[in-house]
């Protein structure tokens, strides 16, 4: 059975584009047709300056937000980064191998370090390195596959390289993964910046739906969505970002193309209700499950312990080989 992982970084409240971008599939698809961990990547949140509170509190709420999702410790693993030492170990194992150009070729390090320098921060080292650490995250665990997001590809096409060159100069011992792209409504838009993605990072504003978003919440940032200058439902992601974003949404949350959606409404209101109702009753049972969870907190710290005993168990003999492979020398 191929092996898959994927994780989430708690450096914001889980969205609605987390959710129809990663966690539906990993629930509905993955935990079943595969050997798949989950982790809240918890250590990359710190490559930023942070209130350790609050990531403490959404590393929580993130793997709450997971099992809420679906996800089933009887068929997957789930576990918290920083519970596994073979992550750290590895990583800097893989820095020994990087260099310094790939890294700061990485797209997403240039954008967060430059908007560092415009707010007048210091960019810590940690943002350069943390591609190498997402990519001791999977090659820890032979990992085949990698769901991951078109932000995310970069990323995964240098845990490749790593891999084949840590293979090349010191034998094998990695599995190099591929990456899985999912397909509609994979990158869900900010709704009062349809060009750009909805991420949890950002300032809350009425643009972001979260996953925990009251239902009448919800609603009014989705009938307030920016839309387009023409009058028509058209779905034109490069033309008419705004409303092809809430024709992506509709078909993530209800089903079909959004194409073919555009087809059945005649104004943008409409649109807009419909759009709303579907991602309410969508999160509902998400929402629901949540709260049960929050009420039964000894479950989900037990879930999270036998997940890292399970995740520490399938990576340490692979972080050991490379530990030999390298060249340093076992302890007695």
């Amino acid at each position: 059975m191929k092996r898959v992982f994927s994780g989430i970084k708690p450096t914001g409240h889980l969205t609605l584009g987390n959710y129809l971008g990663a966690m539906r599939r990993w629930s509905a698809v993955d935990q079943h047709e595969a050997d798949a961990l989950f982790c809240v990547v918890d250590l990359h949140a710190l490559t930023v300056d942070h209130d350790p509170g609050r990531v403490r509190r959404l590393s929580r709420q993130a793997a709450t937000l997971l099992l809420a999702a679906g996800l089933d410790p009887e068929l997957c693993t789930v576990f918290v980064q920083s519970h596994v030492d073979e992550h750290a170990r590895l990583s800097y194992l893989l820095e020994c191998v990087a260099t310094d150009g790939e890294t700061r070729r990485m797209i997403q390090y240039r954008e967060k370090a430059a908007a560092e320098r415009v707010r007048g921060g210091s960019v810590r080292l940690s943002l350069l390195t943390y591609p190498v650490l997402m990519a001791a995250d999977i090659l820890a665990y032979g990992t085949d596959e990698v769901p991951v997001g078109e932000d995310q590809a970069q990323h995964v096409e240098l845990t490749r390289d790593l891999a084949v060159r840590f293979n090349q100069r010191y034998g094998r011992t990695f599995v190099v993964p591929r990456t899985t792209h999912p397909g509609v409504a994979a990158r869900v838009m900010n709704l009062q910046d349809p060009t750009s993605k909805m991420g949890k990072s950002d300032d809350v504003g009425p643009g972001i739906v979260y996953l925990l978003d009251e239902p009448e919440v919800v609603r009014k940032k989705i009938m307030r969505a920016v839309t387009d200058s023409g009058r028509d439902v058209v779905y034109d992601p490069e033309g008419r970002p705004g409303v092809s974003n809430l024709l992506e949404i509709l078909a993530g949350c209800a089903g079909g193309d959004p194409a073919e959606l555009a087809g059945a409404y005649a104004t943008y209101g409409s649109l807009k209700k419909d759009t709303a109702e579907a991602v309410v009753e969508l999160l509902g049972p998400v929402q629901r499950r949540h709260k049960e969870l929050c009420a039964d907190s000894a479950y989900v710290e037990g879930v999270l312990r036998e997940g890292a005993g399970k995740a520490r168990e399938m990576a340490r003999p692979t972080v050991d080989a490379a530990y030999r492979a390298i060249g340093l020398l076992p302890p007695g």
